[in-house]
């Protein structure tokens, strides 16, 4: 039992928490102890002499910018939690962090983008150089390539981009928001680095705790070949290709009279794409239904990817994969600099409601669109073998050997609104402390041990370990339970005024379920490893409630 903590008896019940018990016995004590300081003091208040200062005439809007917020403390414990995770996950399949400005010359992102260009923000002129907010980490990454003269690595990259478009903030659809991409550069066997990719889509995903989404994915060279064979000029491949971009959020009606009416297409050219867009399934399914239509297979740029793609089912089977993916013929990608493998991941809470476009109508926000929007895709990505070389030649730079890239981005906003949706407690901590210091005593003599408190914390500190202490030499015992609660820690050290005289620790485990529970008297020079061995078993199986929210165990 807590005998000797204020050197008075203690006894501990179960109906009342530590907390109460401790305030309770201190209480009594400064009854008997008149030195002992009184547990709350009241705070002086300085009231501002009249005529001294002029209410200010500015006024501001205390709002953050369209399409942007501010993230809470528990909010940023998860969003850590996720950096973390997908950096682990980069790093062991080799990859290495890169930063790069988060402003490019405009002129490296112009052209890129197709009709999502107009979502670029560009800034003022500043010293005559025209430049805009990079709108995705790839083409700084091809830049940051061709201008270093890279021959071949394997980057990761977590860093905010931002882009004009329409908000919907609890979808996690944002003007501002984070990427985490992974980018295999350099020339390798045909569709191995792609192969890899997506298992690492398929790992990342399912270590964040999301296990119901598909990797839609399709081949630009076999999407190009399809509108060839249907009548599409050359230099009209890209507008349809952003057409059919949108078949994820419009019917296919809408899609068809965008062809037709807007990109100057015969009915019969959309009608036969649209024979071939509608084809999806598995990867084995939709290739054997390609690989056996004389059309395609007679097309030089599908007869290619049909290639590219019975290499790929060897390794997506090697890895284990196939039962994530779809061969989903509507997969557009609308950006330019793709040029063979896209593909993205997507869950139910992907698409829009079914009817989106009546919601739309009924809305009374301008602001935010997330009452008829859905997550959209939560991972994207794709091959592009022609953008840094694009960059080295437009540079001047002499043409070398080209270096192909692949990579994917996965979208932490949207992530986040899904793992959001599992917090159904309050159980998530802003603060990772994990031990919290007290020293208890009582008397005329009774300093307060706070010299003693910061060399125990020290200790702990210097082995790793998260801890806090009362910022006050006398603090009184409900404080100090107060403010353990408030950072959560599950376990305490207390320094008892006479037990740490004789070179003792006391430590126990916190909360009201081990009000009963008086914890371990310890020597004082063997403490930390007992910390240590406590703290092992704190959370169920040795994980954390952070851990345990991402992976959604």
């Amino acid at each position: 039992m807590l005998k000797r903590v204020f050197g008075l008896p203690l006894q501990l019940t179960s109906k009342r928490t530590l907390s109460t018990i401790f305030y309770q016995r201190m209480s009594e004590q400064a009854t008997t102890n008149p030195a002992t300081p009184a547990a709350d003091v009241p705070v002086q208040q300085h009231k501002q002499k009249p005529g001294k200062g002029k209410k200010s005439k500015l006024q501001v809007s205390l709002k953050t910018p369209k399409g942007t917020k501010d993230w809470s403390e528990t909010d940023m414990v998860i969003r850590e939690a996720i950096f973390t995770t997908l950096s682990n996950l980069f790093k062991r399949h080799g990859g290495q962090t890169i930063d790069t400005p988060v402003f490019e010359l405009r002129e490296i992102l112009a052209g890129k983008y197709g009709e999502d260009s107009k979502l670029i923000y560009n800034l003022e002129d500043q010293g005559g150089e025209l430049t805009s907010l990079r709108y995705d980490l790839t083409v700084p990454f091809a830049r940051f390539v061709a201008m270093n003269n890279i021959q071949n690595i394997k980057r990761y990259h977590i860093a905010k981009v931002y882009r004009r478009d329409q908000p919907a903030m609890t979808k996690g659809r944002m003007r501002e928001f984070y990427q985490c991409d992974f980018d295999v550069a350099g020339a390798y066997e045909s569709m191995v680095p792609d192969s890899e990719i997506l298992d690492i889509i398929v790992e990342g995903l399912t270590s964040l705790g999301i296990h119901d989404f598909k990797i839609k994915l399709n081949h630009r060279k076999i999407l190009d070949g399809i509108f060839q064979v249907s009548g599409v000029s050359d230099e009209d491949v890209r507008k349809i290709s952003s057409a059919v971009d949108k078949l994820d959020k419009s019917p296919w009606e809408a899609v068809k009279k965008e062809i037709v009416v807007d990109k100057g297409q015969t009915e019969e050219t959309a009608d036969k794409i649209g024979e071939y867009v509608k084809l999806n399934g598995s990867l084995r399914e939709v290739y054997g239904v390609l690989s056996k239509d004389p059309t395609i297979c007679a097309n030089e740029k599908a007869s290619e990817g049909l290639s590219e793609m019975e290499n790929l089912m060897k390794y997506t089977e090697a890895f284990g994969i196939d039962n994530f993916i779809s061969f989903d013929l509507s997969l557009a990608r609308g950006l330019d600099y793709y040029t063979g493998l896209i593909y993205e991941a997507v869950t139910s809470a992907s698409a829009a409601p079914e009817n989106a476009a009546e919601l739309k109508k009924k809305s009374k926000s301008s602001e935010d669109a997330s009452e008829y929007v859905g997550v959209g895709s939560i991972a994207a990505g794709g091959r592009y073998d022609n953008l840094v070389n694009m960059f080295a030649q437009a540079s001047g730079k002499k043409s070398g050997s080209q270096i192909p890239c692949v990579g994917i981005s996965f979208g932490v906003e949207r992530i986040f609104s899904l793992i959001k949706q599992r917090m159904t407690s309050a159980d998530i901590k802003p603060i990772y402390t994990q031990v919290f210091v007290m020293a208890f005593g009582g008397g005329k003599d009774w300093t307060g041990y706070l010299p003693e408190r910061m060399k125990v914390a020290k200790q702990l500190w210097d082995a790793g370990i998260e801890t806090e202490y009362v910022y006050k030499s006398k603090a009184n015992p409900r404080k100090q339970f107060e403010a353990a609660e408030k950072s959560g820690a599950p376990l305490a050290v207390i320094l008892g005024k006479e037990e740490y005289a004789e070179g003792k620790l006391r430590i126990k485990r916190l909360g009201p379920e081990f009000a009963d529970d008086d914890g371990e008297l310890v020597d004082a020079n063997e403490f930390v490893a007992i910390v240590q061995d406590k703290l092992s078993q704190v959370h169920e199986d040795g994980v954390n409630e952070v851990s345990r929210l991402i992976r959604g165990l």
